[in-house]
């Protein structure tokens, strides 16, 4: 997975009833791009993350 600053991340729901969430990338701490990712949700809650399975890479420009 690549991404850069000012992309989103879509978080698919992993359980029934659990809605998507998206968060903006605000820092890349990974070679090329790579995870981690600082990252900001729609809350404004931020944390560090590495997705897995179930995120999408949105780029900025797609917005």
């Amino acid at each position: 997975m690549q991404a850069s600053i000012g992309d989103r991340l879509l978080v698919h729901g992993r359980n029934v009833g659990q809605r998507d969430r998206t968060a903006e990338i605000i820092e890349v701490l990974g070679v090329n791009g790579g995870p981690p990712y600082r990252v900001r949700f729609e809350d404004g809650h931020e944390t560090l993350m590495s997705p897995g399975p179930d995120t999408v890479v949105r780029p900025a420009f797609e917005d």
